[in-house]
């Protein structure tokens, strides 16, 4: 039974896990943002083509 409570008390795994979410959602952000700017970037580069 107390090896019960000591894997209960345990919180390491928790963490790991929650870093893990964290680099994910982080991942996910950049993602988003650089094919965002990807996207207007190559809408600004058409523009200045289409202009020269």
């Amino acid at each position: 039974m107390s090896k019960i409570f000591a894997f209960a008390k345990n919180e390491s795994g928790a963490t790991a896990i929650e870093y893990g979410l964290i680099a994910a959602l982080v991942g996910v952000a950049i993602i988003t943002a650089v094919t965002t700017l990807g996207t207007k970037l190559s809408g600004t580069f058409g523009n200045v083509s289409a202009k020269l």
